[in-house]
């Protein structure tokens, strides 16, 4: 009789995320809260930030409620120690939870900072923890000065080893379970199973809304860049090849293309501010004032219209940890042109659902001129890529499997 009240208990999860705004991680929490809501688990998210204006529409969901706490802690200290500020963030939100909140949960699924793990564990009765890696911390910031080397070394130990705590370890993609395990020495003998990010479905099959002036009227060819702006993400990329697809194009032709950059965008985020700023300067040094339209924290229902009404996608980051917007894309039918390196060499299939590229202006600009020269690529790529995100990133797939990793650590 045990096993069965046990089995049909509800699960209690609690989320915790540094900041819940609209990047690929915050997509990845928010559709696995989902998913386990689905599956008939109590869920909660837990974060130092949250901004009802700039979120994803689910969080504004009773079925999803969201708690922030800590944000009157700094995010830096004079521009600098950004990362010491999100561990001391979540490392509060975890104190606060533990022993302020009186929330009762059995299993907390957290992301991005490990340092919480050990907090979780001062609780009265040990609860169990997945973690789940996008990709390690210590390989995102760059290490130029012996300084920073130094200020780096006990925060890449402490991400290490407050890793190694957690009861069960999942990672995006098998590229960043190889990267886990040449970069966390120490846990090599620690197991961890590849969780494909999901496409929640539902989103994207709403009713498909006119542009609205997003780009002029009378394009034939529209391509699409959907990234945060941030310089890592080699944004650069998709104007440069625009400006070398422009030499391959008759001046008719020309006419009739235009870009799209859109980008996750917060203005409390320098980096965000700057980089807007220098892509623009980019377009106008290469004179594609006219041939480009940039959008700054668009609204999902924005994000939809343009993936259907696009060309396709131009996804410029090398060795990106997975990328879930090639999937959004592919599911809306809109092919995908990538760099050949990290999750869309799992995510795309080359030739058949996009084009799998060198991060070269060059050769992005071949894929592009496909499409202008055969408008029946577009058509047959996209319902081959529909196809590929239905049979292996479904929602369904996703909360099967994340629901199984749940229970095992319950029983």
């Amino acid at each position: 009789m045990a096993p069965s009240v046990r089995k049909h208990r509800m699960v209690r999860v609690v989320f915790l995320h540094p900041d819940l705004g609209i990047g690929g991680a915050e997509r990845l929490v928010v559709d696995a809260a989902v998913a386990l809501h689905s599956k008939g688990c109590s869920v909660q998210i837990w974060t130092a930030h949250y901004d009802p204006q700039h979120c994803f529409s689910e969080t504004r969901s009773p079925d999803i409620p969201v708690v922030c706490v800590g944000d009157w802690l700094p995010t830096s200290i004079f521009g600098y120690f950004h990362a010491i500020c999100a561990y001391l963030r979540m490392v509060y939100v975890a104190l606060f939870l533990v022993f302020l909140s009186g929330v009762e949960f059995d299993v907390v699924f957290c992301d991005q900072v490990s340092a919480c793990i050990p907090v979780l564990r001062l609780a009265r009765q040990r609860k169990k923890v997945l973690f789940y890696c996008h990709f390690p911390d210590q390989l995102l910031t760059q290490r130029q000065s012996a300084l920073k080397r130094l200020y780096r070394a006990p925060i890449d130990w402490l991400e290490e080893h407050t890793t190694g705590m957690a009861d069960c370890v999942v990672v995006n993609s098998r590229f960043t379970a190889g990267v886990f395990r040449r970069t966390f020495k120490t846990l090599g003998a620690l197991h961890t199973d590849v969780l494909y990010p999901s496409l929640n479905s539902k989103a994207f099959d709403s009713e498909v809304e006119d542009l609205d002036g997003l780009i002029p009227e009378k394009k034939t060819w529209v391509f699409l860049s959907i990234n945060r702006y941030e310089r890592k993400k080699n944004l650069p990329l998709a104007l440069r090849a625009l400006n070398a697809l422009r030499r391959r194009l008759t001046t008719d032709e020309w006419g009739k293309v235009h870009l799209v950059m859109a980008g996750g965008y917060d203005e409390r985020v320098a980096e965000n501010v700057e980089h807007h700023t220098e892509l623009r300067a980019l377009a106008s040094s290469l004179g594609l004032e006219d041939s480009v339209t940039f959008l700054r924290s668009f609204s999902d229902q924005q994000k939809i219209s343009l993936l259907h009404h696009s060309t396709c996608v131009l996804y410029t980051p090398s060795n990106e940890h997975f990328g879930i917007v090639p999937v959004e894309a592919m599911y809306t039918r809109c092919p995908v042109i990538a760099v050949n390196s990290g999750g869309p060499l799992e995510s795309i299939a080359d030739k058949e659902t996009g084009f799998l590229c060198e991060p070269e202006a060059e050769s992005f600009a071949e894929s592009m001129e496909k499409f202008i020269r055969d408008p029946r690529l577009q058509v047959e790529m996209g319902e081959a890529g529909r196809q590929r995100v239905l049979e292996r990133f479904s929602l369904d797939a996703f909360a099967d499997q994340l629901h199984k990793y749940i229970l095992r650590l319950t029983e």
